[in-house]
């Protein structure tokens, strides 16, 4: 764990030095996220974070990639760098994207074009968790569920980062998670061996996540952008993917039966946990512009962090109460590993319970610590008695309530 634990910090460490460099590279490509009608952010703002993203997750996997415990990972095959590889396609994608506004078909293209290149490189589903442990033969359908696979998870990601820090934490925490679960996988598997690829993805995942929040976090000097938002998404399933080859149904699953066998299926559960509140946001936001007669990639202000401003959060609130769902969900399941799936359960419930009181109760309106005049050291009660003259800004959503001007969202162009 110590080797994994320390390409972690190298991977927080170069990210976060990293990310002035990235604002700057933005201001002079004019990678800018203007302010629009529909945005509640008052000032132009970077939006390259994912190359400094990319550049942690570049250092710190070249950095693996020497050591003599994870030698195994490398010699075995090229996924290692096709999951890289893959990153860095769309972390281009993403750069172009964000300084010449591509169309969604482009933009779909290189997506798969990027996934294509992992599954090129060894990176594919081969197994799925089922019941019976379906094994996928036929090299068309591989290569068609890992494409599905991938896209899906970059577009998820992509859209959830609406507020500053909930993409990044979301995945840091859900990453974290399946870290866990990923070394304790390798652990029973190969005693005496613990490297493995998910692991060391997952590790360096996590390690860019943490070194981006302090630039991304309310109030964010820098936005990840769809550069840094695919990147995730694409690690992300990629570490997933190459997780489902580790697991021995056989050995496993042979004297089990009924509800002893739900722990064969945390190769597919996990990840779903994870990115669940991006799937989830995404399904809502397809659903409801078709059924209006609109575009899929539609933009409009009903996700669900805007949701939980409409509901009277501030913006830090909005993103720490979305993060405790995250947990939830994803250390949820990654605990039927460890202990008995009905004390799961009702643990699970009652942290359910925990996080719909944090939701819907009291704090929408208390909490002064969470409000974001704090962070910003702005006194809108002050502001109030003695009103400023007023200046142009953007126009605002009345549900969004009072609070709403100091916010910063920053929903792609796209959706």
């Amino acid at each position: 764990m110590r080797a994994y634990l320390l390409l972690l910090l190298v991977a927080a460490a170069v990210t976060y030095l990293a990310t002035p460099g990235a604002r700057w590279v933005a201001r002079r490509t004019n990678a800018i996220t203007a302010v629009r009608a529909r945005d509640v952010h008052v000032q132009p703002t970077p939006r390259l974070g994912g190359l400094a993203m990319l550049l942690g997750i570049v250092v710190a996997v070249v950095l693996a990639s020497q050591m003599p415990f994870l030698a195994g990972v490398f010699e075995t095959g090229p996924q290692a760098w096709g999951i890289v590889g893959g990153a860095a396609i769309v972390c281009l994608l993403g750069w172009a994207d964000d300084v010449w506004d591509l169309d969604w078909m482009t933009k779909l293209a290189g997506q798969v074009l990027a996934a294509g290149f992992m599954a090129w490189q060894q990176v594919q589903l081969t197994s799925l968790p089922t019941p019976d442990w379906l094994f996928i033969t036929s090299s068309r359908i591989s290569l068609f569920l890992t494409i599905l696979v991938v896209v899906v998870a970059m577009n998820a990601v992509n859209f959830v980062d609406g507020l500053d820090g909930l993409a990044a934490g979301l995945i840091a925490i859900g990453g974290s998670a399946f870290l866990l679960y990923t070394y304790g996988l390798t652990q029973q598997a190969t005693p005496e061996n613990y490297a493995n690829l998910a692991t060391l993805m997952m590790a360096v995942l996590v390690g860019a996540c943490l070194g981006f929040l302090p630039h991304n976090f309310f109030p964010s000097h820098i936005f990840m952008g769809d550069s840094g938002s695919m990147v995730l998404g694409l690690v992300f399933a990629g570490s997933a993917i190459t997780i489902t080859g580790n697991v021995d149904p056989v050995s496993m699953g042979a004297t089990l039966s009924g509800a002893q066998r739900v722990p064969l299926f945390i190769p597919l559960l996990l990840p779903v946990a994870v990115v669940l509140l991006p799937l989830l946001d995404m399904a809502m936001a397809v659903i409801r512009r078709l059924a209006a007669g609109k575009s899929p990639f539609h933009p409009d202000r009903m996700h669900l962090h805007h949701r939980m401003l409409a509901l009277g959060h501030s913006h830090r609130r909005a993103v720490l109460i979305l993060y405790v769902w995250a947990a939830v969900f994803s250390f949820g399941v990654a605990a039927l590993v460890l202990w008995d799936w009905k004390a799961v359960l009702a643990g699970l419930g009652v942290a359910v319970v925990v996080a719909l009181l944090l939701t819907l109760g009291p704090l929408r309106t208390r909490g002064r610590f969470l409000d974001d005049d704090v962070a910003t050291g702005s006194h809108p009660t002050v502001a109030a008695a003695h009103p400023a003259p007023a200046t142009p800004r953007a126009p605002t959503s009345p549900a969004a309530g009072p609070a709403e001007p100091t916010l910063t969202t920053h929903e792609g162009r796209h959706r």
